[in-house]
C-alpha cells in the first residue's frame, strides 16, 4: 500500500548502513511528521503517551491498557501548525516507533488522520482507490535528522509535500522553513 509520503534515508555501503541503523535503534534519529487530522485539536502543543499493540492477525494497531499482552509504550509530541475547516495540521515528533503509531494514537485521541478509513476517518484524501490499502492518507514524513555515519556531522533530510496536500488551504512549508532558518 502507498499510505503516507515522505523522507527516506539510503546508505551507500554496509558500514554506513550499520551505523545508521544503530542511530535508528538508539533513538538518535529525530523523525518529524506532518499530519492533517479530523477535528480541531484545542491544545497548541502536547505529548501523548499510550500503550499500543498490533492487533493479532490484522494489519492494524490499537491502544490497550498498559498491562495487556504485547502492549508497548508509545510516545509522541505534537504541535498545532494550523486549524482550518474542522481539521488540524499537526507537526509530530515520534519518541518511540510503534506499529502505525501516529495513526493509532491520533485516532484514539479523537483525531484520525484525514483519509485514514482504517482508523475511523470520515473524510477522504487524494485519489480514491477501490483497495483501502492503496489509499493515501494525510500523513507525511517531513524530516529525518541524524548524524552522518562517516563524518558525524548533523544531517537533515526534508521531503517536499506531495501534490495531494494542495487540497488543504494554507498548508505550505514556506513560512515555517523561513522561520526555522
Amino acid at each position: 500500500g502507498r499510505m503516507g509520503s515522505g523522507a527516506l534515508v539510503v546508505a551507500k555501503h554496509v558500514r554506513a548502513a550499520r551505523r545508521l541503523s544503530e542511530q535508528f535503534e538508539g533513538r538518535m534519529v529525530r523523525k518529524t511528521y506532518w499530519a492533517v487530522v479530523e477535528g480541531e485539536v484545542d491544545v497548541d502543543q502536547g505529548k501523548w503517551t499510550d500503550h499500543v499493540r498490533k492487533v493479532p492477525n490484522e494489519a492494524r494497531g490499537e491502544v490497550v491498557a498498559a498491562g495487556e499482552k504485547d502492549a508497548r509504550r508509545a510516545v509522541l509530541s505534537y504541535q498545532v501548525r494550523r486549524r482550518f475547516e474542522g481539521k488540524t495540521w499537526l507537526e509530530i515528533v515520534l519518541e518511540t516507533g510503534r506499529y502505525h503509531q501516529i495513526r493509532v494514537q491520533t485516532s484514539s485521541h479523537g483525531y484520525p488522520v484525514v483519509g485514514d478509513a482504517l482508523y475511523g476517518a470520515a473524510t477522504t484524501f487524494g485519489d480514491l482507490s477501490d483497495d483501502p490499502r492503496d489509499r493515501v492518507i494525510a500523513l507525511h514524513a517531513r524530516d529525518l535528522a541524524f548524524r552522518h555515519p562517516m563524518t558525524k556531522e548533523a544531517v537533515s533530510v526534508t521531503a517536499p509535500l506531495p501534490p495531494t496536500w494542495d487540497a488543504f488551504p494554507d498548508v505550505s512549508p514556506v513560512k515555517s522553513d523561513a522561520e526555522a532558518g
